[in-house]
């Protein structure tokens, strides 16, 4: 990942291949924003004059470059624009400046050395800064067999809040996160032959121990033996057999425990109820909810909070074949609950109803899901906004607002009682699917069937952000890390007494 320095020093001055500076649209031309003083001064105020004729306009991912002209060090400016700059302290302006800096990064991807001259006035800024400039550097090319264009190798951040209270702090934990975010990224873009639910489980448990987690794999005959039908019955049609993965973290003096279930689908042919081929292209991404939630206690553990933290991935692959689960067939839940299957390709509730109840059992004051569960969400949301649902309306605005701050776009949406009936079956106790009405809700409604009494849960449906067709501010092309940030500081929140 990227490596970051901190400095107070001009950027005119500094020893590297680039500049970046932040501008915004303004009436004639753009604005420039503090940090770029320095080198408008060794360019006799043109800076601005320059790149309003290059066609900058400050409107946000925007990117111009120019040659420095002798005005730094470095040869190459970059004037990435902010779009209209929101106070301090907002978590609009983290949001602008994180997406600045992320835009930056990509079009820096082949040279070595940046500074980052973006208008840094406290630690909460530096931080999102920081994140922006990780994760737009993130590149996955393990499978390119020739040379690629590497990602900026090093970026010096510059900014008159550097030597702010609490900014190596932030910085710190902003790496973390991005290094966890990037982890989930890795995971979700390996092809999927090459991560099966076993080697998923693999690498989830190599992770763990490397912090020193607890951590439980159960394979096919353990699930088998102790009633995971879910797991079994969606898995059971593939090769690649079924794991649920438990990792645990438990620091001392923690005096709440938090649960988190992650959806592991590794490929999602639909089963039976089998998808259109256009549709199975992006598939590799179904188990992005498992790779959320084990990258988010990991780096929880990293980060020390004060929390109890159990997360559970729920991992198997979703195959058409003779041994597959058909439409109608009947599984148990673990637990004892029975499950009319009506349509094999709502296969993610099924794996996540096992997860959840087993995460009941261990009595956490909080349950959060992670899936791409539905396509409905993102007929709803669109591609970059993740659904909430949860069985208390404030614990929803809670999450909604902790989203917020994180940096992640997210809504909240009902779980209305009168859809419930639509989930009814004649033969099973509960149906996976119900009508195409509402289905994202039907789905967050079966779900909360397997809550235990009295356990708060919420339920985040990253259908549409999993998984982008294409790169934009800090984010990628193909998979995103979507919800790490959100777990990571729900669980920080829980810790402040805030949720």
């Amino acid at each position: 990942m990227t490596s970051i320095a901190l400095s107070s020093a001009a950027p005119t001055g500094l020893k590297v291949d680039a500049v970046v500076v932040g501008v915004a649209p303004g009436d004639d031309d753009v604005v420039l924003l503090p940090g770029s003083e320095s080198l408008d001064k060794a360019l006799k105020g043109s800076l601005a004059r320059l790149l309003g004729q290059l066609g900058a306009t400050g409107k946000a991912d925007e990117v111009t470059k120019l040659p420095a002209m002798g005005a730094a060090k470095a040869g190459l400016l970059v004037a990435v624009g902010t779009g209209p700059l929101a106070e301090a302290g907002t978590p609009a302006r983290h949001e602008s400046l994180r997406r600045a800096a992320g835009a930056a990064a990509r079009a820096l991807a082949g040279q070595q050395s940046a500074a980052v001259a973006l208008p840094v006035l406290d630690e909460a800024d530096a931080a999102a800064v920081v994140e922006g400039i990780t994760l737009g550097a993130y590149a996955f090319d393990q499978y390119k067999s020739g040379d690629s264009t590497t990602p900026v190798r090093s970026v010096t951040l510059i900014g008159p809040g550097i030597k702010a209270k609490g900014v190596k702090e932030a910085v710190a934990r902003a790496e973390t996160v991005s290094a966890a975010v990037n982890r989930a990224r890795d995971w979700v873009n390996v092809p999927p032959r090459d991560l099966t639910p076993a080697t998923f489980a693999d690498a989830a448990t190599k992770l763990a121990k490397s912090a020193k987690l607890d951590v439980e794999v159960l394979d096919e005959k353990a699930l088998a033996k102790g009633g995971y039908g879910g797991l079994i019955g969606v898995g059971q049609g593939s090769a690649n057999p079924p794991r649920l993965v438990r990792v645990a973290y438990r620091p001392s003096r923690a005096k709440k425990h938090v649960a988190f279930v992650g959806k592991g689908i590794t490929f999602d042919s639909g089963g039976l109820s089998l998808k259109p081929a256009d549709s199975m292209v992006e598939m590799k991404s179904d188990m992005s909810g498992a790779a959320a939630v084990i990258a988010a206690v990991h780096a929880i553990a990293q980060l020390g909070t004060k929390v109890a933290v159990t997360a559970y991935a729920a991992m198997a692959e979703n195959m058409p074949s003779g041994s597959a689960q058909r439409p109608s067939d009947v599984i148990t839940i673990y637990g004892g609950r029975t499950v009319e299957v009506l349509n094999t390709d709502a296969e993610g509730r099924l794996v996540l109803a096992d997860g959840i109840v087993r995460a009941g059992e261990d009595e956490p004051d909080l349950i959060i899901d992670v899936a791409t569960l539905t396509g409905a969400a993102v007929v709803a949301l669109g591609k970059r906004v993740s659904g909430i649902m949860a069985n208390d309306e404030k614990l929803g605005a809670k999450v909604h607002d902790t989203a917020g701050r994180a940096g992640e776009a997210m809504w909240p949406l009902p779980l209305p009682a009168e859809l419930r009936e639509k989930l009814d079956s004649q033969i099973a106790d509960i149906a996976n699917i119900g009508d195409r009405w509402g289905g994202a809700l039907q789905a967050g409604l079966f779900l909360q069937e397997f809550v235990a009494d009295g356990i708060d849960w919420a339920h985040l449906d990253i259908a549409g952000p999993a998984f982008s067709d294409k790169a934009f501010g800090y984010t990628p092309k193909g998979g995103t890390g979507a919800a790490v940030r959100t777990l990571v500081r729900l669980v920080e929140d829980v810790a402040d007494g805030v949720i």
